[in-house]
């Protein structure tokens, strides 16, 4: 997808999640008096708070501290590097003790940026890989994806509050006057959250292909070390996945991750499949070459992150 297609694409899907709450909101206050909105308000208000402190609350959940600059000097050589060619301040590194390979980036206006790699990341990847790994995090620092998409994933939420509060209401009212009408505006809201969530999770997806080319434009080599690092990464959490339960555990955090764990042990047991050894250029080829298929398209539907040979396939097309 070229540049232009994926920033329409990116503007679009917003516009038409705006466009659709609004409308929607406004039929509901014709409908029901300002009076009812009193509590989405509240709602909105507490994903901000929950927004602004959201930091701090990864780092306790998912035991992330920070990296300590003359153990980890490479490590902060590649996020000062890179952050100079982003064109953005440098962001806290970041370690958390998670037990499989990925990473993620974060921030609010009140705890920063921050961008943070999990020890077994570092143990899984070449430095070149890790690079490639930071330059897609950084991409979602410049781009603004931990706002956007905060503030999208507010409205389905919405929605869903609206929709079961009136289903409860019509259930209580029972054949009053206007307890019918409270039942059709909580199923038509109960619609609306499901449409506006496909879009939401389409719209992660983009912004996934727009962070990984990011990476690939600003690093020597970005298309090739990032899907050497997808594919080992995808690889890795799979395997890990099968004889470790502790490795199945993250998937909360997967729409920060850089690539998504619930997918990643369907994938590792289809690469496992060759018989060739398992080098980093083969890693990729199989994925390349997995055909993917409807069930797969369907899967991607429902995920935060694209198909994994789809997005193989875009780095291929910038390299």
């Amino acid at each position: 997808m070229s540049l232009w297609k994926l920033r329409a694409s990116m503007l679009g899907t917003l516009a038409v999640i705006i466009g659709i709450s609004t409308l929607f909101f406004a039929a509901i206050l014709n409908l029901t008096g300002i009076s009812f909105m009193t509590l989405p308000f509240v709602i909105v208000l507490f994903n901000l708070v929950q927004w602004l402190i959201a930091p701090y609350i990864i780092d306790a959940m998912y035991r992330v501290k920070e990296a300590s600059r003359t153990e980890n000097a490479e490590l902060y050589g590649m996020v000062e590097n890179l952050s100079r060619k982003s064109g953005i301040k440098t962001p806290r590194v970041m370690i958390a003790h998670v037990p499989i390979p990925n990473a993620f980036a974060y921030s609010s206006p009140i705890a920063g940026s921050r961008v943070a790699v999990t020890t077994e990341l570092m143990k899984t990847l070449e430095a070149e890989e890790v690079e490639a790994v930071i330059g897609h995090e950084l991409g979602h620092l410049k781009h603004r994806d931990v706002q956007v998409m905060m503030f999208v994933s507010v409205l389905p939420a919405l929605f869903y509050y609206i929709g079961y509060s009136m289903l409860l209401s019509s259930y209580y009212r029972g054949r009053e006057e206007r307890g019918g009408g409270a039942a059709i505006i909580g199923v038509a809201s109960m619609f609306l959250y499901w449409v506006l969530t496909m879009f939401t999770l389409y719209l992660s997806r983009l912004r996934e292909y727009y962070a990984d080319r990011h990476s690939a434009t600003t690093i020597e080599e970005g298309p090739r070390k990032l899907s050497e690092a997808l594919a080992k990464i995808q690889y890795s959490t799979g395997r890990m996945k099968r004889i470790r339960r502790d490795a199945s555990g993250f998937s909360s955090l997967k729409t920060l991750f850089i690539a998504d764990p619930d997918h990643a042990e369907a994938d590792a047991m289809a690469i496992a499949q060759a018989r060739a050894p398992m080098t980093d250029e083969r890693l990729v080829e199989e994925v390349l070459k997995r055909e993917v298929t409807t069930l797969d398209r369907i899967a991607e539907i429902f995920s935060t992150h694209p198909n994994i040979a789809k997005r193989l396939r875009a780095l291929q097309e910038l390299a």
